[in-house]
């Protein structure tokens, strides 16, 4: 499924198989999570450093062959080809274990063909080993779950010791539903925000042992500690701080996110923090595979042909996918 012009619909194409090249695996694609991520590029409200494009980057499969050079993953290893693609390996970011700020770091559905694909091509160092064989219900780890897991890490900076967390969630789609997971698990108590009226993302959430779940303008029923926000709404922002305590941490964990509108500065004041997260590297990827395996969590998916990708990012851009949506590629071989 290619993307030939931004705002636009992907076209399904018959495009020549990619051939990996020194360093690089070639993969065959077994399935691939849709991300909010893909709707931003297809919308055009990220820029697309090239067109025409194959988005996602959130693949499970197994290798098919290899370049030159590669001794590791082999040819049928069962893979995890994330949203980083690529770094440089030499510069201040990269030299300190922050190859996510990289530069020239590079981006699988975005600066290179990704997983809307039978077969794509990923530089083998930025390859994740699977804990298992590479089912659909992975595929939305290598992206929800990597960079909820790092917005959950952020978050717990805040927490004060001998005490579980208070965590509030804000936007409860595929990233949340497993924040929340990895969350309890960790003993915090966690607390959904969800539009106005979106039930049936509140009744989930409880199901996923949030401890309360309501909506954004109601406010949680209690002071966090932290929030995370993963809906790409600003207007949220001043809500989250309002929300947490002094020395409180806000976390938003989109690569976009509408304009912040301007907040008075008591909602800031007293030590509280408000960062970002950006992208992932790879010892987040060994610490996500390290949690999966040993406590997997429940990943609720709704499955797609890969030629139904447009219905699956129009479902995602109406909030009314349940978990997160995956396009099954092909069958295991």
């Amino acid at each position: 499924m290619v993307l030939e012009r931004q705002p636009g619909e992907l076209q399904e194409r018959e495009l020549p198989d990619p051939q990996p090249g020194p360093g690089e695996v070639l993969v065959r694609v077994v399935a691939c999570a849709v991300c909010r991520t893909d709707l931003h590029i297809v919308d055009g409200e990220l820029a697309a450093p090239r067109l025409p494009l194959v988005p996602g980057h959130q693949i499970v499969g197994t290798v098919a062959a290899v370049g030159a050079g590669v001794e590791s993953p082999r040819p049928g290893d069962p893979v995890g080809v994330p949203w980083l693609g690529s770094s440089c390996g030499r510069c201040r970011f990269c030299r300190h274990g922050l190859e996510n700020l990289c530069d020239a770091a590079r981006f699988t559905g975005l600066h290179r063909d990704g997983g809307y694909a039978e077969l794509c091509v990923a530089d083998a160092r930025f390859c994740l080993p699977l804990p298992g064989e590479p089912e659909p219900a992975l595929a939305p780890l290598l992206c929800a779950g990597l960079i909820g897991l790092r917005c959950l890490r952020f978050a717990e900076q805040a927490l004060l010791p001998d005490e579980p967390g208070r965590i509030g969630l804000y936007g409860f789609g595929a990233a949340a539903h497993l924040v929340a997971q990895f969350a309890r698990a960790r003993d915090h108590r966690v607390f959904a925000l969800t539009r106005p009226g979106d039930d049936e993302a509140q009744q989930f959430a409880r199901e996923l042992g949030c401890e309360w779940a309501g909506d954004t303008v109601e406010g949680p029923p209690v002071e966090l500690d932290a929030a995370i926000i993963f809906a790409p709404a600003g207007e949220l922002v001043p809500r989250a701080l309002a929300s947490v305590r002094k020395g409180g941490h806000v976390v938003c964990g989109g690569i976009h996110m509408s304009d912040l509108p301007s907040f008075p500065y008591r909602l800031l004041w007293g030590e509280r923090v408000l960062r970002s997260v950006a992208n992932l590297t790879r010892a987040d990827g060994s610490a996500l595979i390290e949690l999966v395996a040993a406590a997997p969590p429940r990943v609720e998916i709704e499955l797609y042909p890969l030629s139904a990708a447009n219905e699956a990012l129009s479902r995602l851009r109406e909030g009314r996918v349940r978990g997160a949506a995956v396009l099954a590629v092909a069958t295991r071989s």
